[in-house]
């Protein structure tokens, strides 16, 4: 790219030689409904927490949000106005997750039901994997993979603030993720990185770094993503491909060639109706292109290309359960600890590594997944520390607040809570010990309590500052 091309590109606009490829691509009606659409302002996305709450009525009146249904998902909504962003006492609880619209859609297509193993092959910063922790509802496995460390760490840092309990978050390539799990998951989601065509009014910086190669360098990478996520899916199984990108290389073509060596799989219609059909005339020869689904930002969000793949053959059977335990004293430890805490069973399987305690998935992975670089293994409940237990943050997120037996439940807007969750002390007319902090009935984290006085445990790289 030229050093004059850099300049004109740096403000943001779309890039003149790319609404040129649109429109001889896709026609002078889309192209035009596209560049009058990027004249106005993005819609915001947020998404409800099925995990903590599925009253959308009462959320909406709670947090003051002006929320109205979006055609992606039916957990979405556009945030009409209202203080919705990372502050709010319900973002740190979890209870929502704020997304560009339309990447709802990939998790709508894949539509996962409770009791399944699932897996995000691509998957920070967790937009997409705690859409779907929350349509599991706490029931069978979820895998999410990313391969860029910082980005891997977002991935946990969004798990455990929805407070997933069913989770492993790798750190690994696709082929390592791919040779650890053969054909062991029900459903897979394939997010592939890609031109990002679909962020230009979100993201200026993918409009400048945009050139007519980029595309095309980019399929090759989503084809082999696409190949090893493949050899993860059960006989009888799903693969979605998305991407939030518009370039027919790394949409129609990616998987008119994937269905052309691996004659398994085959499109099947998507149970939803956003956007619009996939177009024909990319598909070389792929009758059925049209069962795949594209949004552009006429259509309500910014970009997205999605498509549901089925397996033929019939499901194989489910892994055993997990056998993994912790020693006895130990157990011990914990589960005194955890009653105490909570008024509900322990709704995983304790283990211990080292000095750490997690609370397992009762799902078993296949033994050579253990090999692999995990952030996050269910949850990560606390640590032994000279005879006694010190929970973490993780272990209230995943808590629900009515069981919580020692608790501080404070109104969205007290001023106690607003100073909880700015790494102060608070008062605290409790016995000493631990004890959940709620933000109106939804846990944001926890505490100890000395003396009238709660000392605060809330992460620091967390708190409002």
């Amino acid at each position: 790219m030229s050093k004059s091309s850099k300049k004109k590109r740096s403000d943001g606009r779309i890039p003149p030689d790319f609404l040129e490829l649109l429109k001889k691509q896709f026609g002078m009606e889309i192209a035009a409904s596209y560049r009058d659409a990027l004249s106005i302002p993005p819609k915001q996305g947020l998404r409800i927490n099925l995990l903590k709450t599925e009253d959308v009525a009462a959320f909406a009146e709670k947090a003051a949000f002006s929320l109205l249904p979006l055609p992606f998902a039916q957990e979405g909504f556009y945030l009409k106005e209202g203080m919705a962003n990372g502050r709010h006492p319900w973002h740190h609880a979890g209870l929502y997750y704020l997304q560009e619209p339309s990447a709802m859609s990939a998790v709508t297509a894949l539509c996962p039901r409770s009791g399944q193993k699932i897996l995000d092959m691509c998957a920070a910063p967790g937009g997409k994997s705690t859409q779907i922790a929350s349509r599991l509802k706490g029931k069978g496995l979820l895998v999410s993979n990313e391969i860029m460390p910082a980005r891997a760490k977002a991935l946990r840092s969004n798990i455990e603030r929805f407070g997933v309990r069913n989770a492993y978050v790798f750190n690994e390539k696709t082929e390592r993720i791919a040779a650890a799990f053969p054909e062991f998951f029900d459903s897979v989601l394939v997010d592939a990185p890609c031109s990002g065509e679909g962020m230009f009014r979100r993201e200026p910086a993918a409009a400048a770094q945009w050139t007519p190669s980029l595309p095309l360098s980019c399929a090759k990478r989503q084809l082999a993503i696409l190949e090893n996520a493949a050899k993860t899916v059960r006989s009888g199984g799903t693969l979605v491909y998305s991407t939030c990108t518009f370039a027919p290389e790394e949409n129609e073509q990616v998987i008119a060639a994937f269905l052309g060596e691996h004659p398994l799989f085959s499109l099947e219609p998507i149970a939803a109706e956003f956007g619009r059909p996939a177009f024909l005339k990319f598909a070389n020869g792929c009758a059925d292109m049209t069962l795949a689904r594209r949004i552009f930002p006429q259509d309500g969000g910014e970009g997205h290309f999605v498509a549901r793949l089925h397996k033929a053959g019939l499901a194989n059977e489910m892994p055993g359960i997990n056998e993994k335990h912790v020693m006895s004293a130990e157990g011990s430890l914990f589960s005194g600890f955890f009653a105490e805490q909570f008024d509900e069973a322990c709704y995983g399987l304790p283990y211990r590594v080292e000095d750490r305690i997690f609370i397992l998935p009762s799902v078993a992975l296949p033994s050579a997944a253990h090999q692999l670089h995990s952030l996050c293994s269910g949850v990560f409940a606390g640590r032994i520390k000279n005879k006694r237990f010190e929970p973490t943050h993780a272990l209230y997120l995943a808590a629900v607040g009515k069981s919580c037996k020692r608790q501080l439940n404070f109104p969205l807007q007290d001023s106690h809570l607003l100073a909880y969750l700015h790494g102060e002390q608070i008062e605290a007319n409790l016995p000493n010990g631990y004890a959940a902090v709620l933000a109106d009935g939804y846990p944001v984290g926890f505490g100890k309590c000395s003396n009238g006085a709660l000392k605060n445990h809330y992460p620091r790289a967390l708190r409002n500052l």
